[in-house]
């Protein structure tokens, strides 16, 4: 990519997009074309041909996805598949017929197997049973490696997926309803410092209720990181075999509520509730591939984790 390449960022207020957006601004890109979505339903075949029509980009991000925790996953499974099929099928077939230089299709760690070896490889993909709290999600983002690996083989189309593992970060997601795990944990912990029992000789702040039992292990990166990463990728990438990006390390989710309670200032203890779901056991990933390419994570989680919080506060802030 050349500093006045045309670049279109999809998902550009996300999560992800909007860390992407800061990365290539701070490398001094500054042809980059951000649509909101109120303008264009990425679902709508017409109004994304439109899109690419009127723009003509010369490099994509594709950022965009309905995305959920265990709770959105399992209570939104019809428009986990819908929405995200109708997105990428549509960015990944305008991006061909306009004919952008290089594509990039952001997926998830989910499409492994449920008891995939671990460090996961990126040939264990479809090898075994998913996860059924998110297989909806997961197919489609299968489907969307499957797609940009068949546009490639059969129009030449220089497309790459990444797959990263649990993200967090600036403009992360906090509802409740739909959120991540460690987002959910950063919201319950600072509304837990609130919550004050005063009886037997208190104040003392009363425990949280967590899901689960806190024995699974999860690797998380910071958002910043993917975004070098999709950077390093979208420069030095070109195999049609997606590509893990993590941290290559993991950590339980009983740690990880520890850490986030240390950074918040919650000390009130937590209740397990082990009726609800843990998910898969482990799932940490094999980053041999992308560290390849010089690529490395540079935030640690405690240090993610305080730079999220900090955005937190300051974006609930009256």
């Amino acid at each position: 990519m050349n500093l006045d390449s045309k670049i279109l960022v999809l998902g550009h207020r996300g999560l992800v997009g909007s860390a992407i957006v800061r990365n290539l601004l701070s490398k001094g890109y500054m042809n980059l074309i951000m649509i909101p979505r109120k303008e264009c339903d990425l679902r709508n075949t017409e109004a994304v041909n439109s899109l690419f029509n009127a723009h003509k980009p010369e490099y994509v991000f594709l950022a965009a996805a309905k995305v959920g925790g265990i709770l959105g996953n399992k209570n939104h499974k019809s428009e986990m598949i819908y929405d995200n099929l109708m997105i990428q099928n549509n960015v990944i077939d305008a991006a061909y017929r306009n004919g952008v230089k290089k594509f990039m299709f952001l997926g998830s760690s989910c499409i492994y197997p449920k008891h995939a070896e671990v460090p996961i490889k990126e040939d264990q993909l479809l090898t075994g049973p998913l996860e059924p709290t998110n297989d909806s999600y997961a197919i489609a983002k299968i489907a969307g490696i499957k797609m940009c690996q068949s546009y490639r083989e059969q129009y030449g189309f220089n497309a790459i997926s990444l797959m990263p593992c649990n993200l967090y970060g600036i403009n992360d997601n906090f509802d409740l309803d739909n959120c991540h795990v460690l987002p959910a944990l950063i919201r319950k912990l600072d509304a837990g410092k609130y919550d004050i029992d005063h009886d037997l000789g208190g104040p003392f702040q009363n425990p949280v209720q967590l899901w689960g039992d806190g024995s699974p292990m999860r690797e998380f990166l910071f958002s910043d990181d993917l975004a070098e990463a999709c950077y390093v990728c979208m420069e030095k990438y070109d195999d049609a075999e997606h590509i893990n990006v993590g941290t290559g390390e993991d950590v339980t989710i009983k740690e990880l509520a520890e850490t986030i309670a240390s950074v918040v200032g919650f000390n009130g203890g937590f209740r397990w509730d082990t009726s609800k779901p843990n998910g898969t056991f482990r799932k940490v990933l094999n980053i041999d591939k992308i560290k390849s390419l010089r690529w490395q994570p540079k935030v640690s989680l405690k240090e993610g984790i305080e730079r999220t919080y900090e955005w937190y506060k300051r974006s609930n802030m009256v």
